[in-house]
């Protein structure tokens, strides 16, 4: 397929901004307790609009995956039940961090591992660090480290500033501003989610049975999202049905009038939706990158810290503090979006060099 950046980019931004938009329509839910709700959101995402999308895009979908590999389908779905653990704690991260907060740091730590691991894991750390492109990628890293502090630093100060009433205001539902907990789940979640990516690389032999089948190739992904992410869901829902034993909101599935059920299920369906849209849109985009392929992940990050502020605004989550901490949060956003700039010029520093 011919590179072409600048469409790659809009698919890209496209993406970016359905990463941070899945969220919204789920402030909206009051009756239904945040694991009722958030499960329902997942059957949406995780299962039945793969399938949908990618029957649509995939000639003979089931003959590709009963001849793929049997080592790549076990190895994508493994990596989606590990980022299924990154999507249970990403919800959580903008639960206790709120949108604007929880969505850059998280991303923050998605960054700094998504971009140590596969070095590591190969053994080519220290090539890496010998190359031009592999010291851009270590600066960004560590530029992207100190975002996360700043951040961090942010969500303190909001804490300490902001009355106990307005606070009430900003969260929706179980929502509960706690900035502790939430960075250290947003830890866990930058970890895991990295495994998505892995998940996609391993996928490779089913995506190229899915091209030979007739697919376009700009949907080629679509076969793999069917493999990673019913992996998360597995993770998802068994998280979910813990969290329903141990608050004891089995009966919160039926705590609405159907009327009331009609509506939260229609939200959680468009939250579902809108949060595959944005792999859908992320798997065009990386074919159309060319060189820069390695940057699409830093792309696409950027996209969604700087829509998810925008919701963040949107939802009035940071009215009352100080403007001198609002100064804080956006230069917070703003050096972690330059460290994903970064990581992703060294990762097509190295690409345009190998290519040589």
């Amino acid at each position: 397929m011919t590179p072409q950046p600048l469409i790659g980019l809009l698919f890209h931004a496209l993406g970016g901004v359905a990463a941070a938009s899945f969220y919204a329509p789920l402030k909206f839910i009051r009756k239904w307790p945040w694991e009722c709700f958030y499960l329902a959101m997942g059957a949406f995402a995780w299962l039945l609009t793969p399938w949908i999308f990618a029957g649509a895009t995939t000639p003979d979908l089931f003959g590709v995956l009963s001849r793929a590999p049997a080592s790549a389908l076990a190895w994508t779905f493994l990596f989606g039940i590990l980022w299924g653990i990154g999507a249970v704690t990403y919800g959580l991260t903008m639960r206790y961090l709120g949108m604007a907060l929880g969505m850059s740091v998280a991303l923050g730590f998605c960054a700094l591992f998504g971009t140590l691991i596969p070095p590591i894991f190969h053994g080519e750390l220290m090539a890496v660090a010998a190359s031009t492109g592999g010291q851009v990628v270590i600066g960004g890293v560590a530029l992207c480290a100190v975002g996360i502090l700043v951040a961090g630093y942010a969500g303190f100060r909001k804490e300490r500033e902001l009355p106990a009433e307005l606070s009430a205001d900003h969260k929706s539902g179980d929502d509960e501003f706690a900035p502790v907990k939430g960075l250290a789940v947003a830890f866990v979640s930058g970890l895991m989610s990295a495994c998505f990516a892995f998940g996609i690389q391993s996928g490779v032999p089913i995506a190229e049975l899915a091209v030979e089948a007739g697919a376009n190739p700009l949907f080629q992904n679509n076969v793999v999202l069917c493999v990673i992410l019913p992996g998360g869901f597995l993770t998802n829902t068994l998280w979910c049905l813990y969290l329903n034993r141990r608050n004891k909101t089995f009966g919160g599935y039926r705590s609405a009038t159907p009327s009331e059920t009609t509506g939260i299920l229609t939200l959680c369906a468009a939250s579902g939706i809108i949060w595959y849209f944005q792999f859908f849109f992320y798997g065009m985009g990386s074919t159309k990158m060319g060189a820069y392929d390695f940057s699409s992940w830093s792309l696409h990050m950027s996209f969604i810290i700087i829509c998810g502020n925008l919701w963040g605004l949107f939802f009035k989550e940071w009215r009352g503090v100080k403007r001198s901490t609002l100064g804080v949060v956006w230069a917070a956003i703003l050096i972690l979006i330059l460290s994903t700039v970064i990581i992703g010029w060294g990762n097509s520093l190295g690409t345009t060099t190998a290519a040589h």
